[in-house]
């Protein structure tokens, strides 16, 4: 019998320039066989949360650290027995990983000293390996494999799963997508393209199926409203409750504080009527043109905003404090903020300039979708030259944002509410809003900033313009 080897799988650099990711969950546990390219275990960085593949096949000897332990990057996290002789290893009871030092592992490279705030998720302060006292035991909890994750996943409460040996359903990568992003199970949706492929109008049809209210709704009584996603503090049991700040949060305090003394701001505002956007929206949800795309205000917002930047040009611009330069970007990276359980993050559609209007709104919806489901990549949170930030999706009527560090401008967009205007010379109920845009003044003087708002918001008056002023 040939003597197994241990391997040593260690914490990747998931993103650029990264030092340290937090274990979020452990899908193998000691003595589980693994095949190379298999998910083992979800770590969050600074950016986003990764799923991390081992590149190799044999049999789980170790897991080095628990659940929620902040590792440095280069640091051993799981052992894994192979060669020929892997499966007769003996392997040790499953018990609470041993602690070793806080030093890193001694060929893990020393983080750069003096790290400069950045922008949002990208890249921490260097520090050591912690480990953080999880409730409970210390024992990595058994997680469930990924396949029975998935399939929990697609259950909608109409019934259990389907077993994971069911023939896959025919579909398009994009319509699969699709389906994720909306919890729809796929094995469910009844097929209506060529050669029984599920289609992007399928899917949207068995949404409305899956909302439609029961024939008995009438006679039930009234829901109760659904608990608070934190339990509220009770002020009878604790005085305070410390939160470990960590991961997007920790980032984008860096990120905010570096930006707002780094950069002079400012903030300027107007409010318009966007009574012709609202209609435009309403018109093009029904265009075949966007059957299967999500179309709201935002997508003619950000329209509206690379064509103030078209019409000026100097406003898409980056500081180089080193060379004493203003780099103006000929290209559109456009950051939409995004909240998510984890914190706010800017992922950027790259090269928004260059999109149609559907295209805009495909990548809108994708971007949206894989921020909230926690799964944006490092790159996808890099190179951003403006921003968008919806405050209006909380009631909010404006504010003032503070700029992404690199960035020359930020946009935030109010609510948009019923108000009386006064049109064609007599107050009638219009939908307003109000717009704030934020810049840099170190390269953008008053007359350009108030230009590039300006535009905008003559844009939303008027949402012709979009085909004039292209």
């Amino acid at each position: 019998m040939t003597e197994a080897s241990v391997r040593e799988f260690k914490m990747p650099d998931v993103g650029e320039g990264l030092t340290e990711a937090e274990i979020l969950k452990w899908y193998v546990q000691p003595g589980d066989t693994v095949t190379d390219g298999q998910v083992v275990c979800e770590v969050e960085t600074a950016k986003a949360a990764v799923e991390l593949p081992i590149p190799y096949d044999g049999v789980v000897r170790e897991l080095h650290f628990p659940e929620g332990t902040t590792v440095d990057v280069g640091t051993s996290i799981i052992a894994v027995a192979v060669g020929d002789g892997a499966a007769a290893e003996p392997v040790r009871e499953a018990e609470a990983p041993a602690a070793p030092e806080a030093e890193a592992a001694p060929e893990a490279e020393a983080a750069p000293e003096g790290r400069q705030p950045v922008l949002v998720g990208y890249g921490v302060a260097t520090s050591s390996t912690r480990r953080r006292p999880r409730k409970g035991t210390q024992a990595p909890a058994q997680a469930a494999p990924p396949a029975a994750a998935a399939i929990q996943a697609e259950m909608n409460g109409h019934g259990p799963a389907a077993p994971v040996t069911r023939e896959r359903p025919l579909a398009k990568p994009p319509v699969r997508k699709l389906a994720k992003d909306l919890g729809v199970d796929l094995a469910t949706v009844t097929p209506t393209g060529p050669d029984g492929i599920i289609t992007r109008e399928d899917v949207h049809a068995a949404v409305t199926a899956a909302q439609a209210p029961e024939p008995s709704a009438a006679q039930a009584p009234a829901p109760a409203p659904a608990a608070p996603s934190s339990a509220p503090v009770s002020y009878d049991t604790a005085r305070e409750t410390r939160v470990p700040v960590k991961g997007v949060r920790k980032a984008t305090a860096a990120a905010m504080v570096g930006s707002a003394f780094t950069a002079p701001h400012v903030t300027e505002f107007v409010t318009v009527d966007v009574t012709r956007t609202m209609k435009l929206v309403e018109e093009l949800k029904q265009d075949k043109e966007f059957a299967g795309l999500r179309v709201n205000p935002l997508l003619l917002i950000a329209k509206a905003l690379l064509v103030a930047i078209r019409r000026n040009p100097d406003i898409n611009a980056s500081w180089d404090e080193a060379a004493q330069e203003i780099v103006v970007k000929h290209y559109v990276n456009l950051g939409i903020a995004a909240a998510t359980p984890r914190g706010l993050i800017v992922p950027n559609i790259k090269d928004a300039h260059a999109k149609t209007l559907p295209q805009l709104a495909e990548s809108l919806g994708e971007l949206v979708s894989t921020a909230r489901e926690g799964k944006t990549s490092p790159a996808a949170m890099q190179g951003g030259t403006v921003t968008i930030t919806n405050v209006g999706v909380f009631g909010v009527d404006t504010g003032t944002p503070i700029l992404n560090p690199g960035e020359s401008a930020i946009l935030a967009v109010g609510a948009i509410k019923l108000q009386p205007w006064v049109h064609k010379g007599k107050v009638k109920p219009r939908q307003v809003t109000t717009l704030a845009l934020s810049f840099d003044h170190r390269l953008v003087d008053g007359e350009l900033g108030s230009k590039v708002l300006a535009d905008v918001a003559a844009i939303l008056e008027q949402p012709k313009r979009l085909l004039t002023w292209a």
